[in-house]
């Protein structure tokens, strides 16, 4: 198997698993506060990874540099990003957080010209234009003349994750740590901050259920975990980036319909309507870079 074709694996990999996602955070946060969610999720991500750590021989280099950065990269992922991001979905239909989230990347573009000196291109701002076109379009459920959103909260929250999702992957060009160290010192910095918040700001330590607790071993498993260490080696592995980075494009159909089959969610016109217009400013952004 030559080095792109296990790129592409590793790839879909983590695309797949990806697609499964929204289905578990509403599953979870169906039973439990957003809260309560990340910190189950980022406890098992923090000892999946940290067994990796360890197995590849990289714990005594993890304790000894790296921490300056960890602390606001670990404040950023996992406590600030995941806590807005589920109460996006704890107030939002999965199928709205889940396309409204999908903007991240278009989210970096418009920020790495103040943060990193780069310019926007025509095509930048038509794909930008595009793609907040399908925001408006969920937004106000396709009364796109109407500005009383459903829930304006819900919305504000999805967009600043995506805010959030793309400053942290800007501010980590410059982060030199090898990513999985980087990600469990990271988790080891906000793990005891997200403890502290759910003691003090939360309803403490409860038990839900062994639905909501798998729902949450899930999330904190593959979304953070196992998704993130298989598309790091799809980045490392493939020949042009452009390849890989496509393979985004198919998570947003499969997890309409994990919503659809496993939650009962009815798919909105608008949804569709609304994902169709961020995909399309999303490939005109990608068809640059190819």
């Amino acid at each position: 198997m030559n080095q792109d074709r296990q790129a592409m694996l590793y790839g879909l990999g983590a695309v797949a698993l990806w697609s499964t996602v929204a289905t578990a955070f509403k599953i979870a946060l169906g039973h439990m506060s957003p809260l309560e969610l990340i910190w189950i999720a980022a406890l098992v991500s923090w000892a999946l990874m940290g067994a990796l750590v360890i197995k590849r021989g990289q714990l005594g280099r993890a304790l000894k540099s790296g921490w300056r950065t960890a602390l606001w990269a670990g404040l950023m992922n996992p406590v600030a990003y995941y806590l807005v991001l589920f109460a996006a979905y704890d107030r939002l239909p999965g199928q709205e957080a889940m396309a409204l989230n999908y903007t991240w990347a278009l989210a970096m573009a418009f920020l790495a010209v103040p943060l990193l000196g780069q310019r926007l291109t025509r095509m930048d701002v038509v794909a930008g234009l595009t793609a907040y076109a399908g925001v408006w379009v969920i937004a106000t459920r396709g009364a796109v003349f109407n500005v009383a959103f459903a829930d304006p909260m819900g919305v504000v929250f999805a967009l600043i994750s995506t805010l959030l999702w793309a400053l942290y992957w800007l501010l980590n060009t410059r982060d030199r740590r090898e990513p999985l160290v980087g990600q469990w010192q990271n988790f080891s910095v906000g793990l005891p901050v997200l403890t502290l918040l759910l003691l003090v700001a939360g309803p403490g330590f409860q038990w839900h259920g062994w639905q909501a607790l798998s729902a949450g071993v899930y999330v904190g498993l593959f979304e953070m975990g196992v998704a993130f260490i298989l598309w790091q080696l799809a980045m490392h592995n493939i020949s042009r980036t452009a390849k890989v980075s496509n393979l985004i494009f198919l998570s947003p159909p499969v997890s309409l319909m994990l919503l659809y089959f496993i939650v009962g969610e009815p798919i909105r016109l608008s949804t569709l309507a609304g994902l169709v217009l961020i995909l399309v400013g999303l490939g005109l952004q990608q068809r640059q870079k190819a």
